[in-house]
C-alpha cells in the first residue's frame, strides 16, 4: 500500500495533536512549583531540604501510580483513563492555588502525581493503536517534545503570571486550562476497538497484513509475564538515568540560576527557556532518528537504543563542564546541550516501548518503565536540595546527575536487547501459558 487513507490520517492527527497539548499542560502544572519555588518557600518558611521533599512528593507518588495505571489503560482505554487523569489532576492543580501548609501542599502535589501517571502511556499505547511500525518513531517524538516545548514556555509564560497576580493565581489559572483540555479529549478521540476499521485502513496499520493479529484482554499473568523478560528491567534501570536528569533540571533549575548565578526571577523566566529549546530540538529529532535507522535497515531495538544512549553519555559529558564553569553564558549553554541530548534520549525511550511490547501490552511495559524512571527520578530533588544546603553550591549535585546518566547508558547497552518481530509476539502472548 502506497497510500494512507484519509481517515486514518486525520484519526492520527487528531491523536497526536490532543496527546501534544495534554503533555504542554501536564508539563505547565509540573513546573508551577519550580517556578514559584522562591516565593512558595519564602511563605511557607521551607528550607531548600523541605522544598527538595515538596518536589520530589509529585515524583514519588507519580512512580508508583504507573504500575497500576498501565494495566489499567491496557484494560479500560485511553480516552476514559486519560480523561480522567487530566481532570483530577486539574482540579488538585486549583487546590495548590489555595494551600497555607507544607503539609497540605505535600497532599496537593501528590494527588497530582498520581493523576498525571496516565498520559505518558497512553501516549504510547495510542500511538501504538494508530501508527504502523514503521511510522511511530515520528509521531512518539512530536508527542513527548510536550515535555520539553512547556518547560520552554513556562518560564516565562508562568512568570509573567505570577508577576502580575501572584503564585496562587497562577496556579488556579493553570488547573482551570487542564479541566478545559480534558473535556475535549473525552469528546473528540476514540480508542481504536471504538471505530470499525475499513480493510485497507487495518492493512495499512498491520503494515499491509491480510489481518489484524488477534486481540487478547490484559490478565494479570500477561502483566506479570513483562517483569520476567530481560528487556523490561533494563528499560526500568535505564529510564531512571534519564528522568534523574531531567527532573533535576525541572526542578531546581530556576533555584540553580537564581541561587549560584545569582539572576533575578525576571531574568530567570526567559533563561531557563533558552535550555528547553535545545531540549525540544532533541525531544523531537528522536523520533525521526528512529524512523531513519528503522529504514536503513536496523533492527527496532537497536534503532531505539542507539539514540538512547548517545543522548545519555552525551548529557553527562556536558553537565561537568556546566558544574565547574565560571561563566553563566558558559553555563547556559553547556546545560543547553546537555538538554538536548537528555530528551533526546527521553524521545528514545518512549520510541522503544512502541516496539517492545505488543499491542495489548504496550501501556503496562510504558508504565514500569515511567515507574523507574520516576522513583529514581524522585531522588534528584530532594539529594540536591541535601547537597546545596550542606555545600551551598550545585557543583556536586549536577556531577551526581552526570554519573547517574552515564551509568544508565550502560544499562541499555548490555541490558537491553532485540525480541522477536511484533507479529510473532503478539502471537506468542495470546497463547495459554
Amino acid at each position: 500500500m502506497t497510500k494512507k487513507p484519509q481517515r486514518l490520517k486525520r484519526i492520527q492527527t487528531i491523536a497526536v495533536a490532543f496527546l501534544t497539548i495534554a503533555g504542554i499542560v501536564n508539563y505547565l502544572d509540573r513546573s508551577t512549583l519550580s517556578i514559584a519555588n522562591h516565593s512558595v518557600a519564602e511563605e511557607l518558611h521551607l528550607s531548600a531540604s523541605q522544598m527538595g521533599l515538596l518536589l520530589s512528593a509529585f515524583s514519588l507518588a507519580y512512580a508508583f501510580a504507573q504500575l497500576p495505571v498501565g494495566a489499567m489503560l491496557d484494560r479500560f482505554g485511553s480516552r476514559v483513563m486519560l480523561g480522567l487523569g487530566m481532570l483530577v489532576w486539574s482540579l488538585a492543580q486549583v487546590t495548590g492555588g489555595f494551600i497555607q501548609t507544607l503539609n497540605h501542599f505535600l497532599a496537593a502535589r501528590v494527588v497530582l502525581g498520581i493523576a498525571e501517571a496516565p498520559l505518558f502511556p497512553a501516549g504510547a499505547k495510542v500511538i501504538h493503536e494508530w501508527f504502523a511500525v514503521r511510522e511511530r518513531g515520528a509521531p512518539t517524538g512530536t508527542f513527548v517534545s510536550s515535555s520539553t516545548i512547556a518547560p520552554m514556555i513556562a518560564p516565562p509564560l508562568l512568570t509573567v503570571l505570577m508577576l502580575a497576580f501572584g503564585w496562587r493565581p497562577m496556579f488556579i489559572i493553570m488547573g482551570v486550562l487542564g479541566v478545559l483540555v480534558a473535556v475535549g479529549w473525552y469528546m473528540v478521540y476514540r480508542n481504536r476497538d471504538q471505530i470499525t476499521l475499513t480493510a485497507e485502513e487495518t492493512a495499512w496499520l498491520e503494515d499491509g497484513a491480510t489481518e489484524a493479529p488477534k486481540k487478547s484482554s490484559l490478565s494479570f499473568a500477561e502483566w506479570g509475564m513483562l517483569l520476567k523478560q530481560r528487556n523490561t528491567w533494563g528499560m526500568i534501570f535505564g529510564f531512571m538515568g534519564v528522568i534523574y536528569m531531567v527532573w533535576l533540571y525541572l526542578t531546581w533549575l530556576p533555584g540553580y540560576l537564581e541561587k549560584e548565578r545569582h539572576i533575578s526571577i525576571a531574568h530567570t523566566g526567559w533563561l531557563v527557556a533558552i535550555p528547553y529549546v535545545f531540549g525540544t530540538i532533541g525531544m523531537a529529532s528522536s523520533g525521526f532518528i528512529s524512523d531513519y535507522l528503522l529504514k536503513r535497515g536496523m533492527a527496532p531495538i537497536r534503532s531505539r537504543k542507539w539514540p538512547l544512549c548517545v543522548g545519555l553519555i552525551g548529557a553527562a559529558a556536558f553537565t561537568v563542564p556546566a558544574a565547574y564553569t565560571p561563566s553563566t553564558a558558559l553555563a547556559i549553554t553547556y546545560v543547553s546541550v546537555a538538554m538536548f541530548f537528555v530528551n533526546m534520549s527521553s524521545g528514545a525511550a518512549w520510541a522503544l516501548v512502541s516496539v517492545a511490547a505488543p499491542r495489548h501490552l504496550v501501556a503496562s511495559l510504558g508504565s514500569m518503565q515511567n515507574f523507574g524512571g520516576y522513583l529514581g527520578g524522585s531522588f534528584a530533588p530532594v539529594i540536591t536540595g541535601i547537597v546545596v544546603d550542606q555545600t551551598h553550591s550545585f557543583v556536586n549535585a549536577l556531577l551526581i546527575s552526570a554519573a547517574v546518566a552515564f551509568a544508565a547508558a550502560f544499562v541499555y547497552l548490555f541490558v537491553v536487547r532485540e525480541v522477536a518481530p511484533e507479529g510473532e509476539r503478539e502471537a506468542a502472548a495470546t497463547q495459554p501459558t
